[in-house]
C-alpha cells in the first residue's frame, strides 16, 4: 500500500484578490477561478492548477511559488461536519509527488472548491 504521509499543508483563511506574483505567471488560456488568503501567503485556483505563493523570510520579500497541476492529482477527499460547530474543513489531495492538505477556515465554501477540483480533474 502507498505511503499516505502528508508532505505539505496550507490553511485557506478567506477569499482575496489575485496577488501580483501569481498574476504574472498565468499562461495563455489560464483563467482564475478563485483566490484565497492563507495565513501569510495566497493560493489561487485556476482552470489548470492550484498555485500557492509562499512568502519566505522575515520580510516576506522572497516568494516561493508552488504549482499543483490538476493533471497530477490522482485522488482527493473533502471533509467537513456540515454544522454550526464546524470551524474548519479539509481537502486532501493525493498527487504523483505525495499527499497535500488544504485546511479551510470557517466561512470558506468547501463545496465551491470541491466542485472546482472535481471539474478540472475528472
Amino acid at each position: 500500500m502507498a505511503e499516505l504521509t502528508e508532505i505539505m499543508s496550507w490553511t485557506f483563511v478567506s477569499e482575496c484578490p489575485v496577488p501580483s506574483e501569481v498574476q504574472q505567471i498565468l499562461i495563455e488560456g489560464e483563467k482564475v477561478e478563485v483566490a484565497y488568503k492563507t495565513i501569510r501567503d495566497a493560493a489561487v485556483v485556476t482552470n489548470k492548477r492550484i498555485i500557492i505563493a509562499d512568502k519566505q523570510g522575515i520580510t516576506g520579500k522572497k516568494v516561493e511559488v508552488y504549482t499543483i497541476p490538476f493533471k497530477s492529482i490522482v485522488m482527493y477527499s473533502s471533509e467537513n461536519a456540515g454544522g454550526i460547530l464546524d470551524f474548519n474543513a479539509e481537502i486532501d489531495l493525493w498527487t504523483r509527488a505525495g499527499r497535500l492538505k488544504l485546511k479551510l477556515a470557517k466561512g470558506i465554501d468547501i463545496r465551491k472548491l470541491d466542485r472546482l477540483i472535481g471539474q478540472y480533474i475528472l
